[in-house]
């Protein structure tokens, strides 16, 4: 089974028309997407829009032998015209399966938002899923059958991505394509590098793809370390790497700091912020949460465990720090960047980089800036990826 994406971008395509934002300023080429609509071996259409019938022609394909054509979602705007020939749209009840001639079945999926989801299953088996933009799966069973081929708002709706790879729906095999980009992100290499940490890629308008056929889509690194300063959204970041998987493990090593109003209400904002579907522990007891299987592990963060660790050593008395302290803070180190090391499970670690800015005023001050560097380097050195977040802007270290 053959698709070809006749658009990839938002309903209203990308660049959004009168946008003066940043992301709409650079779509501009390769990077421009028309509103996404699917060729499926030519004779169903998933989706109509303006300019199919041209967008089809770019890509050396005709809607004349076009035998169904459906919508997914409601169409906002004036009407969209009916290329000849084509069938008018319609929309299948959710639950109902819909046979053509040509032997593809297609089942329609009911949402949580507006809109119909579809699956297809071509003649030869191959099974694909078209999810509506901002919509994921109503209902679910378990264990589902991976599909071949699942294209979907991956940036607008990880948490759809998630609930389907937590049923089985999508599997190791499945290929991951986004469609519906909006100007969430910008186009580029900003987008290819959010979507290959959700194990997805994008692919430009009048791309034809064999469902079914393996594509060398990039691993979700196993280990990564991201660092930044304060408020620079590394936080951030490190959950968008996981939000499209089910079951994340969130360590918080911070504590509850009982008394503390505006460390309570930082702790609020992230656990607001985090999928419902996350479990949090509070610890600083890393070693042995890394030395199990499980679901993927976000630590938050590092810096925090480093002050725990210097606490329980005495680093912040010179005499005990020279005798014995510096001794067994290495150890700690050492300890946990061999659990890393040897983890099997997905790893998303956050640490603060201080090594740039004034110097502490203070011997402690300075101690624990040297040992929080020295552990950054020890963990970056066991990750396959590290990032560097400034302003927002995450910069690719490694990986």
């Amino acid at each position: 089974m053959e698709i070809t994406l006749l658009g990839t971008g938002a309903p209203a395509g990308l660049p959004r028309p009168d946008c003066p934002c940043a992301a709409c300023a650079v779509a501009l080429g390769p990077d421009a997407r028309a509103a996404t609509a699917l060729l499926l071996d030519g004779v169903l259409l998933l989706d109509l829009t303006p300019g199919a019938a041209f967008a089809a022609a770019r890509a050396g394909r005709s809607l004349t032998g076009v035998r169904q054509a459906l919508l997914s979602h409601p169409h906002d705007g004036p009407a969209v015209e009916v290329p000849a020939g084509v069938p008018q749209p319609g929309r299948v009840p959710d639950g109902q399966e819909l046979t053509l001639l040509t032997g593809h079945r297609v089942r329609a999926v009911a949402m949580d938002a507006p809109g119909t989801g579809y699956a297809v299953t071509g003649p030869e088996g191959q099974r694909l899923l078209y999810l509506p933009p901002g919509g994921a799966p109503a209902g679910l069973e378990e264990p589902a059958e991976s599909y071949d081929m699942l294209l979907a708002d991956v940036v607008g709706r990880p948490d759809a991505l998630a609930k389907l790879r937590a049923v089985g729906a999508v599997g190791p095999t499945t290929d991951v394509v986004a469609v519906h980009l909006d100007h969430d992100v910008p186009p580029g290499p900003e987008l290819g590098r959010r979507l290959a940490a959700a194990g997805a890629r994008a692919v430009p308008d009048g791309a034809t793809l064999a469902v079914g056929v393996y594509e060398d889509v990039p691993d979700v690194p196993r280990r990564t370390l991201v660092l930044g300063g304060a408020r620079s959204g590394k936080s951030v970041e490190a959950e968008r790497r996981l939000e499209a998987f089910p079951d994340v493990l969130y360590v918080a090593t911070g504590g509850s700091r009982n008394g503390d109003t505006e460390w309570s209400a930082r702790v609020s904002a992230h656990r607001e912020r985090r999928p419902g579907s996350w479990r949090t522990v509070e610890t600083c007891d890393l070693v042995p949460l890394l030395a199990e299987e499980g679901p993927p592990v976000l630590v938050d963060c590092l810096s925090l465990w480093l002050t725990d660790a210097m606490d329980s050593v005495g680093a912040w008395d010179d005499a005990v720090w020279a005798e014995r302290g510096e001794k067994a803070l290495r150890e700690r180190v050492r300890e946990l960047t061999e659990a890393v090391r040897s983890s099997r499970r997905t790893v998303v670690a956050v640490s603060n980089e201080v090594g740039s800015g004034i110097v502490p005023s203070t011997a402690s001050g300075r101690r624990y800036r040297d040992e929080l560097g020295r552990l950054n380097a020890g963990f970056a050195e066991q990750c396959e990826q590290v990032l560097l977040v400034v302003a927002g802007q995450a910069m690719v270290l490694r990986g």
